[in-house]
């Protein structure tokens, strides 16, 4: 392969290599590095490194590349959503605009795509009409059990602000959790050390959330959770090793306990983010969904 390619507005400040995967081939990360040693990878006729941040109108030169399919990967079929899902997607939708979106997210569907599971919402917003002339980008996750707010941004240049801005923490959201047990103070703050494994390194790091009791009733509480670092599974793994595991957790839980059978959906609600963009501020809601209220008029809790 031999091309120049001159490099779009929505790519300034991408990585060469994530820049290169999407545009060109979604090659492994060795194929990328090979090439740009060999120089059949260069910007403005210089050699760079994969890390390189694209400027707008960088050139990017491809010389000698050979490509080779590899026969052996497993061809996977992607999700297609059907009609139904895409006239429902528009109901999930709390603001839409030129350069995001704010979703409630239902349970049972994930953000992106994976091995466990095809259906996810960046590929089913892709054939929604709000998305029609863009492309999602996501910014942020959410479990595929919890249900509430979701940014997705319409653009590359925004999907790097609001990653900028998660990472800063100038994004500020708020849970809803339903509980086992009762808390020992109504506010407090949860401080933990979490792991997790990132090939076959084991890494620790550094959990804080802050709650508040908002309502406790027959061995039930109804927190506000105020997440201030962001690791993964972080409010499901603190209230567990706190000893107040989430009505519904089937992997973070007490084993024993029947309280913990899945009698229902996750308990774990995305209710409230707010953040400010160029002086203007963000704030929305995400109404609970009914089977949630369902369980907090059960147990004789507050419902919102």
């Amino acid at each position: 392969m031999n091309k120049n390619f001159k490099v779009e507005k929505d790519f300034f400040k991408s990585r060469l290599d994530r820049w290169f995967k999407k545009n060109v081939f979604d090659s492994p990360q060795s194929f990328i590095e090979k090439n740009l040693r060999k120089q059949n990878i260069l910007v403005n006729n210089k050699k760079v490194k994969s890390s390189y941040k694209l400027q707008e109108n960088d050139f990017i030169n491809i010389n000698n590349i050979k490509f080779k399919i590899d026969k052996s990967k497993k061809i996977t079929s992607k999700y297609i959503p059907t009609k139904k899902e895409i006239s429902y997607s528009s109901n999930m939708i709390i603001e839409d605009n030129d350069n995001f979106v704010v979703l409630n997210k239902p349970s049972g569907i994930s953000v992106q795509s994976g091995t466990k599971s095809k259906r996810n919402v960046i590929d089913l917003l892709r054939s929604t009409k709000e998305f029609l002339n863009n492309d999602p980008f996501t910014v942020h996750r959410i479990d595929k059990e919890t249900t509430g707010i979701l940014i997705v941004a319409k653009n590359r240049e925004y999907a790097q602000l609001f990653t900028s801005l998660f990472r800063i923490r100038k994004i500020h959201k708020t849970y809803l959790g339903l509980v086992l047990g009762t808390m020992q103070k109504k506010k407090g703050t949860l401080t933990d050390f979490l792991f997790h494994y990132e090939g076959d390194k084991k890494v620790k790091a550094k959990a804080i959330t802050h709650y508040t009791v908002i309502e406790s009733s027959n061995n039930y509480t109804l927190l506000k959770l105020s997440p201030e670092t962001g690791r993964k599974h972080q409010l499901r793994k603190q209230l567990l090793i706190n000893g107040n595991p989430i009505i519904g957790d089937t992997k973070y839980r007490i084993s024993e306990n029947k309280f913990n059978k899945k009698e229902q959906n996750l308990m774990l609600h995305a209710y409230k983010i707010n953040f400010s963009i160029a002086g203007t501020k963000y704030n929305f809601l995400a109404e609970l969904p009914l089977e949630f209220k369902k369980i907090l008029k059960q147990k004789y809790l507050k419902s919102f």
